[in-house]
């Protein structure tokens, strides 16, 4: 950002350090933070910057982090979690970046986040929704709802992540950077093999064209130089054209967006006139929410998730139909 004061101590003529939201990407990338990320740290501390009239951030400190992080909450009206996102960006520039003994953390302003119970679907709501969805967003939906995946999670899936004679999916690099296996759904075998002989011929033709290299994560691309047009390695779920990536400038094609499964899922939430907020994270609240129906164990459930603590996982005994889990009758049924 060029608007920003020259680091201190930069003499004109002489070799000058990377601008800082250029060390910020650096140090970003070299923890191997995804690319989501790096742009939500990057945007936080750049209003930062321009919230106090452009002044580097070497000079400000715990008062002027308080007053921004404030303003998002008053003026703002942000939730908690998104003023929780603008602290950890402000954290990691001071830690990382400008490498500034931070001020003490209990003196910060940190938003409380409220425990919300989650958006759950019955199971016939769930089937309504599905039946509304066609093509892609379909396929998609019915791997969220059976696998428990994130919607991330399940676009960010290679081929070679799927094995059909195991019948598992291999989820990698999830939250936290943790791998997981799943189960995949026996309904949804069928339309995934066709699905994938799709995504054969695109790449085929990608190849022929002199594309069909995909991204790979870490050195692997320089390690194994061919690796990039195997099979296995392509994207489940192939975005419709090629794209230039954003940070090596290579064209290629890349996973599909997000916002594709989103819009689907929510124009067919509307059709069939569900009142709930429906998101694409709603059947990860299903699948667990209905497994702990049907009795398997919480502790199964919380590895299935991929949840660190079992803490996360305790809150879907309480959307149970049962009163919480508990099997209790409303006294108001005996009257």
């Amino acid at each position: 950002m060029s608007s920003v004061t020259p680091f201190p101590g930069t003499v004109p003529g002489q070799h000058q350090q990377p601008k800082l939201l250029d060390r910020v990407r650096i140090a970003i990338r070299t923890r191997h933070y995804s690319l989501r990320t790096e742009e939500a740290y990057v945007g936080w501390i750049r209003r930062y910057i321009f919230f106090h009239n452009k002044r580097h951030p070497l000079e400000m400190g715990e008062p002027e982090i308080n007053t921004f992080l404030s303003h998002l909450a008053v003026k703002g009206h942000v939730s908690a979690s998104t003023q929780n996102q603008a602290l950890c960006a402000l954290v990691f520039l001071y830690r990382h970046v400008l490498e500034k003994p931070f001020p003490d953390l209990e003196r910060l302003v940190r938003a409380k986040r409220t425990k919300r119970l989650p958006v759950v679907m019955t199971r016939a709501e769930v089937k309504t929704v599905l039946s509304r969805l066609h093509g892609t967003p379909r396929l998609v939906a019915t791997l969220l709802y059976g696998t428990g995946m994130r919607l991330m999670e399940c676009l960010r899936l290679r081929v070679k992540d799927v094995e059909f004679g195991r019948n598992l999916i291999t989820v990698r690099e999830g939250k936290g950077d943790r791998d997981r296996r799943v189960p995949l759904p026996t309904v949804v075998r069928q339309d995934l093999a066709s699905w994938l002989s799709q995504v054969k011929q695109t790449h085929e033709r990608d190849i022929a064209e002199g594309f069909g290299s995909v991204y790979l994560p870490y050195a692997l691309e320089r390690k194994y130089p061919g690796a990039g047009v195997q099979w296995g390695w392509q994207w489940l779920f192939p975005a419709a054209s090629r794209s230039k990536d954003p940070r090596s400038g290579i064209e290629r094609r890349h996973h599909l967006e997000d916002w594709v499964i989103q819009r689907g899922v929510a124009q067919a939430v509307r059709d069939v006139g569900i009142k709930k907020p429906v998101s694409c994270h709603t059947f990860r609240h299903c699948f667990a929410t209905h497994l702990l129906d049907e009795g398997y164990d919480i502790r199964t459930i919380q590895e299935l998730l991929g949840h660190k603590d079992l803490k996360t996982t305790m809150i879907y005994t309480h959307v149970l139909n049962r009163a919480g889990g508990r099997g209790v009758r409303s006294p108001a049924d005996t009257l």
